[in-house]
């Protein structure tokens, strides 16, 4: 009886063809827990060689910092979003915690960062941005000297390439703010200051900070820069931790402040946000990024009060994880981590 060999070729076509690209990618069997670590291309999915993770449905990875961990306890976890398709703008409101990061990718392939969550955040934050495909920063905004907010820089400043640094024209004694320094002088780079008119040259959009618009003397969250996004009919404001003070500048400044989406301030404090505020930007959509059970009460309930009675749908990097805005232009798509 004659037999039929298959081509060894065909074998592994045919096996590369019915295996997810995640298998391919490192291979392995998962244990109890539904997870495994990373072995070949690591570096690809923003893991490191032999780093404990998961793979969700959606293609996303879930990255626990090790196996250990991950076993106690899901909470321990970082889940990665999902790259989006080029061609769109993408805003990531990066899960950091009780801090800020938010990475914007351009539909002309720049990127920009703003903020980089507190010190013990920077290599999460590295992380992210290798998982989305970054290889240089055309422009980094340290909105305030704030540890939540500028803790995690120095890491991103010395893993990337970064074209332009801006941040507003205040100092601080903290060692975190010294690193930062460090890291700008490290790279030979130089910061240019972030106030109300200065523009961010991108190619397809505008960006231009419409805050702070004066100076806030020893009050770090007022002098928060605040930068307005442009594209073709969508708009988004990044606000950082501008309280009611700066808010009230920008009111007067006559700047363009309404948005399609708004990055709440101050976590969702009360500081921030006022009504009048509020009535300026008119934003269908609130983006929130706090820390599950953090101990300053944010968002509060006031906050998530107004913003519902303003008719805005309320996204919680707290709840669901990093959350991602999506442009086409003309209208804004969202995709939440969990």
């Amino acid at each position: 009886m004659r037999r039929h060999l298959i081509p060894l070729f065909l074998v592994l076509t045919l096996i590369v063809t019915i295996l997810p690209a995640s298998a391919i990618a490192h291979p392995g069997k998962t244990d109890a827990n539904g997870g495994h670590t990373c072995r070949t291309n690591c570096e690809q999915w923003g893991l490191t060689d032999g780093e404990y993770h998961y793979h969700n449905k959606d293609g996303s990875i879930r990255r626990a910092t090790d196996k250990k961990s991950a076993q106690k306890s899901t909470g321990a976890a970082m889940i990665l979003p999902k790259k989006q398709a080029a061609g769109t703008l993408q805003v990531y409101y990066l899960d950091v915690g009780q801090g800020d990061s938010t990475l914007i990718r351009t539909p002309k392939n720049q990127y920009i960062l703003i903020d980089a969550g507190d010190n013990d955040k920077g290599k999460d934050v590295v992380t992210y941005l290798k998982h989305l495909g970054v290889k240089q920063l055309d422009a980094v905004i340290a909105t305030h000297p704030d540890a939540d907010h500028i803790g995690g820089l120095d890491d991103v400043i010395n893993a990337f390439p970064v074209k332009a640094v801006y941040a507003p024209k205040v100092s601080h004694t903290t060692q975190t703010f010294k690193d930062f320094l460090l890291a700008v002088k490290k790279q030979k780079l130089t910061i240019k200051t972030a106030k109300a008119g200065v523009d961010i040259p991108l190619a397809g959009l505008k960006a231009k900070f419409v805050g702070p618009v004066n100076e806030y003397g020893n009050e770090l969250n007022e002098w928060s820069a605040v930068l307005r996004l442009q594209y073709k009919d969508t708009s988004f404001l990044f606000t950082g931790d501008a309280e009611l003070k700066s808010e009230a500048d920008m009111l007067k400044s006559g700047a363009e402040l309404s948005a399609d989406v708004l990055k709440v301030g101050h976590h969702g404090s009360t500081t921030s946000t006022s009504q009048k505020f509020l009535n300026a930007v008119k934003p269908a959509h609130a983006i929130i990024s706090a820390g599950t059970g953090n101990k300053y009460g944010h968002p509060t309930k006031d906050i998530l009060t107004r913003l519902k009675k303003a008719n805005s749908k309320i996204y919680r990097t707290d709840q669901q994880g990093t959350v991602t805005a999506i442009s086409d232009g003309k209208k804004i798509t969202f995709v939440t981590a969990r």
